[in-house]
């Protein structure tokens, strides 16, 4: 579990390419090494991941081909830097919301806007069948960064950045036509498939009534 608030950003050091799948070594910053062990899990911009290797500040992680596919992870290339974040322990404050680390479905960048020290992103889902679960005021994550939904229409919808968030995350060296990973709160997600059944099964049954 994780909560969107991100603690640093890593480079990708070494990418080693496997049959189906790849080996990220990224470096990962001092203040995050701290107990960090083989096993662990850390979040590359929203995505979880396991630590497999750990040399020095070098740190290693495995991603299957499936998390090659869904996610941005597979197009990264050395040098190219991560949102990081070690998971939450219980002690934690979430000052963000509950983040499970498992990619939804990815989104591209259409337009960037900054008046006024306000950063704002207009983004497309690239599943449009996801679109139900983006509200106005609602949670969303975007490349592990935990952020309120703006203006939602159709499958596109936007998001206000803050100064901090661009200095502390990786999100304001995006452009225009690059894609981000995109984790759906799960709370809303249970919520609206919840009265879509309940309302489906009040449509049939008042069918059959009739």
């Amino acid at each position: 579990m994780f909560t969107g608030i991100i603690q640093g950003t890593a480079e990708l050091f070494f990418i080693k390419e496997k049959d189906h799948n790849r080996t990220h070594v990224i470096k990962m910053p001092q203040v995050l090494l701290s107990g960090i062990e083989i096993g662990a899990s850390v979040a590359h911009d929203g995505c979880c991941l396991t630590v497999t290797d750990i040399t020095g500040d070098h740190v290693s992680f495995d991603l299957i081909s499936e998390t090659i596919s869904l996610t941005t992870l597979g197009s990264l290339l050395v040098g190219d830097k991560v949102n990081v974040e070690r998971a939450a322990k219980f002690s934690d404050e979430i000052g963000g919301h509950i983040v499970s680390g498992h990619i939804t479905t990815t989104a591209k960048i259409l337009k960037v806007y900054n008046i006024k020290n306000t950063y704002t992103i207009f983004l497309q889902l690239l599943k449009a069948n996801q679109k139900k679960y983006v509200f106005y005021k609602g949670f969303i994550t975007i490349d592990g960064i935990s952020l309120t939904v703006g203006e939602v229409k159709q499958d596109i919808f936007c998001v206000h950045l803050i100064p901090e968030t661009l200095v502390r995350t990786t999100i304001g060296s995006k452009n225009i036509g690059d894609r981000v990973n995109i984790e759906i709160d799960l709370h809303t997600k249970v919520i609206t498939d919840t009265v879509e059944r309940v309302l489906e099964r009040y449509k049939i049954n008042s069918i059959i009534q009739h």
